[in-house]
């Protein structure tokens, strides 16, 4: 089968500058050190994943999870090694990211779907489906800053998920959303997946990982401790939560 993403040995490198206020003694010892501190938050990852198989990421909080998506998606550059992405990719990732606060829910629409490929007329076609998807009738002419949380997720997911995307990259802000939205979302997951496109999706959930995924990556301080089936990965995940 085809690869649709190839994560080749990918490192990303954050630097940490230095922000206190120095004392003039403090400066002069100082002099001549970099005023910052490199942080790596992923250590030469690799893994692939072939077209049409959903794929989870599993590790606890500052991982390297969220990094390693963005990586993925086009955000952030490695600072090391390389992401191939064959096809069209659509990524619900922070909280708001890409919405424009003093636009309205249909003009952010028409702004993120574009940027996802979508010509206006598209998106003239979808827009009804989106906005129903959303559950946002009522309120997809005030501007966006005005949503809550659930109803920024559940734009978000509404826009990536109607542009047909061959790759489709989900970040955990999906707990954010209810109870039945979360269904819904699922629901859509596993239409994705019978269509035969790709998907990778981070999550606290091991029963989810377990219920959709075929493979997971579990992630440690930045650094792959396995890539497996979805139950030996759990495994791996609770031994690692318990040490």
């Amino acid at each position: 089968m085809n690869t649709a993403v190839d994560v080749a040995d990918v490192s990303k490198r954050f630097r940490l500058y230095h922000e206190k206020k120095q004392s003039l003694k403090e400066r002069v010892l100082r002099a001549g050190h970099n005023p910052y501190d490199d942080f790596w938050a992923l250590h030469g990852i690799t893994f692939e994943v072939v077209e049409g198989e959903t794929i989870g990421i599993l590790g606890r909080n500052g991982s390297g999870k969220s990094t390693l998506l963005k990586c993925i998606s086009g955000i952030l550059q490695p600072t090391e090694g390389r992401v191939m992405v064959r096809g069209q990719l659509a990524a619900l990732l922070e909280l708001g990211a890409g919405f424009q606060p003093e636009l309205s829910g249909r003009d952010n629409i028409y702004l993120n779907a574009s940027l996802l490929g979508l010509s206006t007329k598209e998106v003239d076609r979808r827009f009804d489906e989106i906005v129903a998807f959303a559950e946002l009738e009522q309120f997809i002419d005030n501007q966006v800053k005005y949503y809550s949380s659930g109803m920024y997720v559940r734009l978000g997911f509404a826009v990536a998920v109607n542009v047909d995307p061959d790759v489709l990259v989900v970040d955990e802000v999906l707990a954010v959303g209810d109870e039945n939205f979360q269904r819904k979302c699922l629901a859509r997951i596993k239409e994705f997946q019978d269509d035969g496109r790709t998907i990778l999706f981070v999550t606290h959930s091991a029963e989810m990982v377990r219920q959709i995924c075929d493979r997971a990556v579990v992630l440690d301080k930045g650094k792959v401790l396995t890539v497996a089936p979805a139950g030996e990965a759990i495994h791996r995940y609770h031994e690692l939560l318990v040490t």
